[in-house]
């Protein structure tokens, strides 16, 4: 947990929402001098911002309209700062909730240096990384699709698997119906298999756009992650994109950490208990991880002698987590050392610890 800790004369704290606003400004010695609920819009933050001078900051929690008010005080040169929702909560968290008292904490957080911050993305690369979490989106919904076809082909005992190459497959797809007598199941089936068609021409134009007119930003960080076995176009620039700038980790713990790849130690008194908070973090790097580990063993015989072994001593589930982690770190150190993938060193060290993390693998 990091905390925004420069000084200032005045502190402004917004509690943020999509139509309105509610503003305090308090100055350095713990005064309220203004206070008022506003309408969202550019020329109210501009008339408060103006009255207060350039010594200021201005502080709001990480909800998904953040976006123009971070652009606006970079457009202004005004020092902004993004709070961590989840850790805000937990320390202003009061009996009383409003508006008007979340936007005073929020200022007298940034007053004492007690504001946790969470990574303002810039606003030159966040189009394209909302973008791939769309076609994620767009992915899960067509694989929901799929499940619910083929649970409905053991319900009527057709024993014939929807693999994701059949499904890709329209003159297969076409072929489902046909299995299926009764007109209600039949319409049901048909339903799906229209949502999966367009879900598919979805996913299959912007996947084309994104690979013949996007300009990667940063083409060497780019082509170090795509040296990944196993990490193809779309989960290397998604790495590259959820990352940003791999130099804001001050270590490979805080980066494995920030993916979710490791669990957080709890101990109280000497004694260690089991945590929670370990959905804290970036999910969209935990998946790419995650899927990345699965292809990074097809067709990889090497990696499959190293995934066998860890199978034995750690189980199936544990096995994947490690391997999903240790690609982590090998990024994080590719990254740091702008160094393509070298398969020795990879598997040069074969016992995976956790020494800059304090946690255990994820099971």
């Amino acid at each position: 947990m990091r905390f925004y800790k420069n000084q200032h004369q005045f502190y402004i704290g917004i509690d943020l929402h999509a139509r309105t606003m509610y503003i305090c400004v308090i100055n350095n010695i713990g005064e309220t001098v203004f206070h008022k609920n506003m309408e969202c819009s550019r020329d109210n933050l501009e008339l408060v911002t103006n009255t207060f001078g350039k010594d200021i900051v201005v502080g709001v929690e990480c909800i998904f309209t953040w976006y123009w008010v971070a652009d606006f005080c970079a457009e202004q040169g005004i020092d902004f700062a993004l709070g961590h929702a989840y850790y805000m909560k937990s320390i202003h968290g009061g009996k009383t909730k409003s508006d008007k008292i979340d936007s005073e904490k929020i200022a007298n957080l940034l007053r004492g240096g007690m504001f946790p911050i969470a990574y303002a993305y810039p606003k030159a690369k966040r189009a394209v990384r909302d973008l791939l979490r769309r076609r994620l989106f767009f992915v899960r919904q067509r694989a929901e699709l799929s499940v619910h076809l083929q649970n409905t082909n053991h319900q009527y005992n057709i024993n014939e698997p929807l693999t994701s190459s059949r499904m890709r497959s329209e003159v297969y797809r076409n072929t489902i119906p046909q299995k299926f007598n009764d007109p209600a199941t039949l319409k049901m089936v048909n339903a799906d298999l229209e949502m999966f068609q367009a879900y598919h021409d979805i996913i299959t134009k912007l996947e084309f756009q994104i690979e013949d007119s996007m300009e990667v930003q940063d083409p060497v960080s780019y082509s170090i992650i795509n040296s990944v076995p196993g990490l193809g176009f779309i989960l290397s620039l998604t790495i590259l994109y959820e990352i940003d700038n791999i130099h804001r980790f001050s270590d490979v713990g805080k980066f494995i950490s920030y993916c979710r790849l490791v669990k957080c130690s709890h101990e109280s008194a000497g004694k260690k208990e089991k945590g929670g908070h370990n959905k804290i973090g970036n999910v969209h790097l935990k998946w790419a991880f995650s899927e990345g580990a699965v292809l990074f063993l097809r067709n990889n015989e090497r990696g499959q002698r190293w995934h066998d072994k860890l199978v034995q001593r750690y189980g199936k589930a544990k096995a994947m987590s490690i391997i999903a982690q240790k690609l982590g770190r090998t990024v994080y150190y590719m990254l740091k050392r702008k160094e393509a993938f070298n398969p020795d060193k990879f598997y040069g060290d074969r016992k995976i610890e956790n020494k800059d993390s304090g946690g255990e693998h994820l099971a």
